[in-house]
């Protein structure tokens, strides 16, 4: 697979929704999440990103303008022990809580399917890392409506073991803008990771949509330690 520039997809995109970006850095010493949202309603605009525990949450920014916290309010990022789990929905939870009780990642998200947003019908991406003694490895997953047929899910996982320094994939909800939104299509795209946090964090919030971007979270985790370090940027301010 062709890398490509994760900078200039992001430009020439004015909205691929929801995004995951996992990969390690150049020095193959950190691996790295970035999850951004973003929105064309007021509904989906009012949020922002907060820490909740060792993960994050979203939270309307103006609880009075807050119309439906379904599918917009839930926790992102969840750690359970080794494992970093990242979504764009509440299959966080399902995630955490099946692997807690032993059972796969994939396994854990056959429970669920798309969101329930017709006529969009908006895929369900999750990714989760995992570190331990110095071992790295993540997957990526996507719960797709066939084609927009909402009788049918079409299920994608991909695993990455022993992931490339310097190399990360990208997935999203959307494709493009658009009515109804058409679905991301294919496996995820491969991006370059950088070692600098702060350089990585502005080049993914400046790349993306003026317009259209609410809140972003990048997160760097030492492979040999798990210490992490993470930066939220949230344009409610």
């Amino acid at each position: 697979m062709k890398m490509i520039s994760l900078e200039q997809e992001l430009k020439s995109n004015a909205y691929p929704g929801r995004g995951i970006v996992i990969g390690k850095t150049p020095d193959g010493k950190k691996a790295v999440t970035a999850y951004f949202i973003m929105g064309r309603s007021e509904n989906s605009r009012n949020r922002v990103f907060v820490e909740d525990g060792e993960g994050i949450r979203t939270q309307a920014f103006d609880p009075a303008k807050l119309s439906d916290p379904s599918l917009i309010i839930y926790a992102p990022v969840r750690v359970l022990g080794n494992k970093t789990i990242v979504t764009n929905g509440d299959q966080t939870d399902t995630i955490y809580e099946g692997m807690d009780t032993q059972m796969t990642f994939e396994q854990s998200l056959r429970t669920r399917e798309f969101e329930p947003d017709a006529p969009n019908y908006t895929p369900r991406i999750s990714g989760i890392l995992h570190i331990e003694n110095g071992n790295y490895n993540y997957a990526m997953s996507i719960l797709k409506s066939n084609n927009g047929d909402p009788d049918s899910c079409s299920r994608f996982t991909f695993a990455y073991q022993n992931p490339k320094a310097g190399e990360g994939h990208f997935i999203h909800t959307y494709q493009c803008d658009g009515n109804p939104l058409p679905s991301f299509e294919g496996e995820p795209k491969l991006i370059a990771i950088m070692d600098d946090m702060d350089a990585f964090t502005d080049m993914l919030w400046n790349s993306l949509n003026a317009d259209n971007k609410v809140s972003l979270f990048v997160r760097y985790i030492d492979i040999e330690t798990g210490n992490y370090e993470t930066k939220i940027v949230n344009k409610n301010k």
